[in-house]
């Protein structure tokens, strides 16, 4: 009897593994389709969903756990970025993901086997799990032309950390996200809504852009924020 449960178990754990790899695979297809210069191809995503709906099935189907930390963070990374663009396609067209009542809060996703809003993945699933990962907060698109821009493929276990650090990277060196002035810096608004997981008691903003700046901001700047552009990642 021990022996057939734990037939089953291999047998159901290999099947979950089987169709994490498919949405792997599917969801690196889907963006480099339908993702180009940081921007999304709504309009083409809307005439037809087929592609979509077969990556949401997936989607749907997958098991993750904090078991194995790599795989969970890339599934609800790539979950997060796919739950806003069907958000998107489904009211669209639209200008901007604010004009959608409960986008982040109230409208629900079947994803990883679980009912979910935009800010359970981001705030209980990622962040709660892992609350010093601040980087995440460049991964997740939410969007708008104010976000972190997004890539054309899909987040993977093996590159993650590597995707990580590349986007941060790129987000602390953009003008678009940085501005240094004369006496002040001026960072995205973003980063004044979540400034807790940027900052520390011993360090400032400066200091965790520092980390990831080719050129350093000089620490005795004043820090300022500048207004987030909501409108639509669209082409």
């Amino acid at each position: 009897m021990k022996q057939f449960s734990l037939l089953i178990i291999l047998i159901s754990t290999f099947s979950f593994a089987q169709e994490t790899s498919k949405f792997f695979d599917a969801s690196d297809i889907f963006f480099k389709q339908y993702v180009s210069n940081g921007k999304v191809k709504y309009a083409e995503i809307k005439q037809n969903p087929n592609d979509l709906f077969e990556l949401l099935s997936f989607a749907k189907r997958v098991k993750v756990s904090t078991e194995d930390p790599d795989v969970y963070k890339a599934f609800w990374i790539n979950a997060y970025n796919i739950g806003v663009i069907n958000g998107i396609v489904k009211q669209f067209p639209v200008k901007s993901p604010m004009d959608i009542e409960g986008f982040f809060n109230a409208k629900t996703h079947s994803l990883g086997q679980k009912s979910v809003t935009l800010d359970d993945i981001e705030k209980k699933f990622l962040l709660g799990n892992y609350p010093e990962e601040a980087r995440f907060h460049f991964v997740l698109v939410c969007a708008a032309k104010g976000c972190p821009p997004i890539i054309a493929e899909a987040y993977r276990p093996e590159t993650l950390e590597k995707q990580l650090q590349q986007q941060t990277v790129k987000a602390m060196n953009a003008s678009d996200f940085v501005k240094i002035q004369k006496d002040k810096v001026l960072f995205s608004e973003l980063m004044k809504w979540y400034q807790k997981d940027f900052t520390s008691e011993n360090s400032n903003l400066i200091d965790f852009a520092n980390r990831f700046r080719k050129t350093p901001i000089p620490a005795n700047l004043k820090i300022d924020f500048y207004t987030y552009n909501w409108e639509l990642n669209s082409f």
